[in-house]
């Protein structure tokens, strides 16, 4: 199976690398992550609790980075097992540019699976594949980027009206206090 995409990170390049080869990052992107560690030198080594269509499953795997070009592309080469589900084998291509928003990440998936996963069919795997990549690219985006900046104005627009209503029941309370 193969896929490619793309998104816009409003973060440079450095910092969208930086994050690539966190584990704590990768850990919180990686949908039923369980547990993440290593490093980019060493590869990282991944506890996943997936279920695939009727199919449920813990798979550890190991994740190597190869092809480094700091802070452009690297390749993620990963094989994760998941006992009688099956397996799952892959190879990811991530590409990162400045663009006027920040970075453009592509990235480009070769994957394969086998056991009981290969029997649900591709339609099911496919979808699922296609489904944990925009999770784990949406997460990833979020945990880059930080909170969304337009959150910020609106409790701001609140806190005068709720600046106001706090002295008036300020003052009831010291009259009652006093009363």
């Amino acid at each position: 199976m193969k896929m490619n995409d793309s998104r816009e990170i409003a973060a440079t390049p450095e910092a969208v690398w930086a994050a690539i080869l966190d584990p704590e990052v990768l850990k919180q992107c990686i949908p039923g992550c369980e547990s993440m560690e290593g490093s980019p030198e060493e590869g990282f080594d991944a506890t996943v609790v997936q279920k695939v269509g009727p199919v449920k499953a813990k798979f550890s795997g190991k994740v190597n980075l190869e092809d480094m070009n700091p802070p452009n592309s690297v390749k993620l080469v990963g094989e994760g097992k998941g006992g009688a589900a099956g397996f799952a084998k892959g190879e990811a291509t991530v590409t990162l540019a400045p663009s006027d928003t920040g970075t453009t990440l592509t990235y480009d998936v070769d994957a394969k699976v086998g056991g009981k996963l290969a029997q649900l069919g591709s339609r099911v795997i496919d979808g699922f594949a296609k489904k944990m990549a925009d999770q784990f690219f949406t997460n990833f985006q979020n945990v880059v980027e930080g909170p969304a900046e337009e959150a910020a104005p609106e409790p701001a627009a609140e806190e005068p009206a709720a600046a106001e209503e706090a002295p008036a029941e300020k003052k009831g309370f010291i009259k009652r206090l006093f009363s």
